[in-house]
């Protein structure tokens, strides 16, 4: 999400295409990123009977965000409606950083996810 947010950061600041290019490029690897990652939490962390769900509520507020982000197009401008995204994309980012806790902790000693020993 940061690196999203840089990346809309990076859009929102250009005038040009060389600017643009670059950060979608960024855009796109922080959400390659993203999605899988996203996806994996959902997997440690919600019960199999509600993990569809739970991707249906994510999708539920990213489409709002998209129809949020045409409002303030319409209203305000382009390049502001890319600056809120960024805005919203590093809040995200810090939320997460520091809400959000390990599933998996390691075991002492270990320091690889290949190093895991089973019983």
């Amino acid at each position: 999400m940061a690196l999203q947010a840089a990346a809309l950061a990076v859009i929102a600041a250009s005038t040009g295409f060389t600017g643009w290019a670059i950060g979608t490029i960024l855009l796109g690897a922080g959400t390659a990123m993203f999605y899988p990652t996203l996806l994996a939490v959902i997997g440690d962390i919600a019960h199999p009977l509600w993990r569809g769900r739970t991707v249906g509520i994510y999708r539920v507020w990213r489409d709002l965000g998209y129809a949020v982000g045409a409002i303030i197009a319409d209203l305000l401008g382009l390049h502001a409606a890319v600056w809120t995204a960024a805005a919203a994309s590093a809040a995200t980012a810090l939320l997460v950083a520091f809400r959000m806790y390990e599933t998996h902790p390691r075991r002492p000693g270990q320091t690889r996810e290949r190093d895991i020993s089973l019983p």
